[in-house]
């Protein structure tokens, strides 16, 4: 039994996993004549407990999934976006917490019912957000599967790549999502919470199993599948992401580095690794980078799909 197998058969799938599955099969029917790209978004929670109150966590957001499923929607795709719960999402990015509360006031109508409006001044950036989202909401080309901790995460990957399984060239993997490198195996789990008066708490991580591997060889054989690469090291940036594609035969890698990671990326291929970047004026303009990676990507995939990527 392979490490990712003997995984697997550690966790149950999440208590919704057939019903998600469900709905992106419906999905997959409904826009196969499209061309679908699945996004995985936000970080990857690892238990310490099996009643969980304490996890390992990371500091993903969600910032490049919920942008890049924008664009995506933009050029017509079709979008399941599998996101950590309580990351940021498409459209909603643009409205986060208390800035959400002061777009809009209170207010009454002639009759003097009290409504709620955008404020005047605010109507300029929530009316273009919401016309692109209610269009996509109508056309239908968005759902969301959301996740929580790194085992659910796993299964519905999964789940996914079987109902892929026989799309072909058309389906493109997205994997943005920050997965942890490290679990706790649920042998080795407390069962309920880890109590502070037992003392210093010592843990051992286990390296996950790379999923890479059965995904884009078995499970997803035709797909066109991107991963991402983050790092803090720029000399170690573009050999990492090479020794990924020869390791794991998928088409792309996005290298990051953290601390430029809205203003550059690197695209790195088997054979070439070519620089995106926005500039000072562009982003002072409200482009975002995750525009020009999606553009590249989309242009990548059309290759693919003709044979000539």
């Amino acid at each position: 039994m392979s490490q990712w197998e003997k995984f697997y058969s550690s966790y149950p799938p999440p208590n919704d996993y057939n019903s998600s599955l469900k709905k992106i099969s419906a999905f997959c029917e409904i826009h196969k004549d499209k061309k679908i790209v699945l996004i995985t978004s936000g970080g990857t929670a690892v238990p310490l407990e099996h009643n969980t109150v304490r996890f390992v966590d990371n500091f993903s957001a969600g910032t490049r999934g919920s942008a890049s499923a924008e664009y995506f929607l933009q050029t017509g795709y079709a979008v399941i976006f599998m996101h950590r719960q309580g990351s940021l999402e498409p459209y909603a990015r643009h409205f986060k917490g208390q800035e959400l509360l002061e777009l809009l006031e209170v207010v009454q109508n002639e009759t003097g019912e009290t409504q709620v409006k955008v404020q005047d001044s605010s109507i300029h950036k929530v009316l273009p957000i919401l016309k692109m989202y209610e269009t996509v909401k109508s056309e239908g080309r968005l759902i969301k599967i959301p996740f929580v901790n790194l085992p659910d995460y796993l299964w519905l990957l999964k789940g996914a790549a079987e109902v892929f399984s026989k799309a072909g060239e058309n389906v493109m993997l997205y994997l943005a999502a920050a997965v942890s490198d490290f679990y706790i195996p649920p042998n080795e789990m407390s069962e309920h919470k880890i109590q502070s008066r037992d003392g210093a708490l010592v843990i051992s991580l286990h390296l996950v199993p790379k999923i890479l591997q059965p995904l884009v060889n078995a499970w997803v054989p035709n797909a066109f599948v991107i991963s991402f690469k983050l790092e803090t090291d720029e000399s170690i940036l573009i050999s990492k992401a090479r020794a990924a594609l020869e390791k794991y035969k998928h088409k792309l890698v996005i290298g990051n580095i953290l601390q430029t990671r809205k203003q550059r990326v690197v695209m790195v291929t088997t054979d070439s690794s070519y620089d995106l970047i926005v500039t000072p004026d562009e982003m002072k303009a409200g482009l975002e980078i995750d525009k020009k990676i999606v553009d590249e990507v989309v242009n990548l995939h059309e290759l693919f799909i003709k044979g000539t990527f």
